[in-house]
């Protein structure tokens, strides 16, 4: 773990070589997974199978290639009653907040009496990809299949690896609370590749959403254009922004919520006080020892974590914008108005009481978030992903006299005649047709 001030002379530089620290250590797998899209594509249902069989060691048929709805009745009966509440929890929450998103359509007349609009519609199909087998992410579930539903999606196409026949009743359940019901039991490049291009079972859709392993990842990638992504998301990050007024067990436990994800992930806290900085370091280490994921967390925290000491508020925001980070944490005595001097973080959880982790299931707000300094640019999922913008015109004679004039010259004037003469033509100018 490093220690940076911004008073040291060498600052700018150490700080420079954090932001440019590469952290995605993934070996790249574009040859194979072109491989693997292009065998889909070939053979379809047979290539799933054959995949299916070497890499998650079941064997399927094309009958087989999708769960029942007796699996998934199953599925959500055999999961626990505080389980189940939880999710229902979660699942309003973030139902709420999603359909609270939906916008509406515009519709002006302008002084040139030209009438124009913007129409939202929904896509016609949407594909999820779910990391499954002993890893059960019901929340990643709810957080991509929701907002489809709110923007209203008519069809999911939901993609689930079954390594060794595993497959998470949670999982399944958070599917059928999300109104998903076409589910397949496979993973890997090979689901992605069917989602793209289609099967003789499985229909293409038109965007692919959710998260994965290189191989996934890579596929989405090389998929795009052919449909729509959501992103190509990197390792975890946060930035904690906190005063010595905090509790340093609270911090320390907040900065490995991040780093129990993966060891490339990356937690940093800033703060202005030397000495809160040295108890929360201390209480990471404490912290460490309690950890399942203590190897893990541990890892990322040494590799990639650090502690900032700034000499005020101003130069902390500064700093977060250079980071763009996916989650900034505040808790300062102002968290709301030091947020408002920040522009750049995926998501932001305000205040001594609110951790990020709520944010990661129950808040409302989506959880699938840009990385890598990409906030940037990009923002969190959304209701938006799954909604397209029409725009419209429409003009009578007197409109086109109006504004037809100046087209037809800038037409002339980048030498596309067809598009002058299709204007001048209805125009009472004198022009000829």
């Amino acid at each position: 773990m490093r220690r940076l001030s911004t008073a040291d002379p060498g600052f700018g530089a150490t700080f420079d070589a954090l932001l440019e620290e590469a952290r995605d250590t993934t070996t790249r797998v574009d040859a194979p997974v072109a491989a693997i899209i292009a065998d889909v594509r070939a053979r379809g249902d047979a290539a799933l199978i054959e995949l299916t069989e070497r890499f998650d060691r079941v064997r399927l048929t094309p009958e087989t290639l999708r769960v029942t709805s007796a699996e998934i009745d199953a599925a959500v009966a055999a999961v626990p009653a505080p389980l189940a509440e939880a999710l229902e929890v979660a699942a309003g929450r973030i139902e709420a907040f999603h359909a609270a998103q939906l916008p509406s359509d515009l519709r002006m007349t302008d002084a040139a009496g030209l009438t124009l609009g913007m129409r939202w519609t929904p896509l016609d199909a949407v594909g999820l990809y779910v990391p499954g087998g002993k890893a059960a992410y019901p929340s990643s579930v709810l957080m991509n299949a929701i907002p489809a539903r709110a923007a209203g999606v008519g069809r999911i196409a939901m993609c689930v690896p079954t390594p060794d026949g595993m497959l998470a009743p949670l999982v399944l359940a958070a599917a059928r609370r999300a109104g998903v019901d076409e589910i397949y039991r496979i993973g890997g490049a090979q689901a992605v590749a069917a989602l793209a291009w289609g099967t003789a079972t499985i229909r293409p859709v038109d965007r692919i959403v959710g998260p994965g392993n290189a191989y996934v990842a890579e596929a989405k990638r090389q998929v795009f254009g052919r449909v729509g992504i959501d992103s190509i998301a990197g390792p975890s990050e946060v930035v904690v922004l906190a005063d010595g007024r905090q509790n340093p067990r609270h911090v320390a436990l907040d900065l490995l919520a991040q780093a129990e994800h993966d060891e490339a992930a990356q937690s940093i806290l800033i703060t202005d006080d030397a000495a809160f900085a040295d108890a929360v370091a201390v209480a990471v280490e404490i912290a460490l020892q309690a950890l399942p994921r203590a190897a893990i967390a541990g890892a990322s925290w040494r590799r990639n974590g650090a502690i900032v000491l700034v000499r005020d508020w101003d130069e902390a925001a500064g700093l977060v914008d250079r980071l763009a980070p996916e989650h900034l944490q505040i808790m300062t005595a102002e968290p709301e108005a030091l947020f408002g001097r920040i522009r750049h973080a995926g998501a932001a959880f305000l205040g001594a009481w609110c951790p990020e982790a709520v944010g990661d299931y129950v808040a409302g707000p989506n959880h699938v978030l840009p990385t890598g300094r990409t906030s940037r640019f990009a923002s969190g999922l959304s209701v938006y992903d799954f909604l397209k913008r029409t725009t419209w015109v429409a003009a009578d004679a007197a409109a086109l006299g109006r504004v037809g004039p100046a087209a037809v010259a800038l037409a002339e004037a980048e030498g596309l005649q067809a598009h002058a003469r299709s204007i001048a033509i209805r125009l009472d100018s004198g022009q000829p047709a």
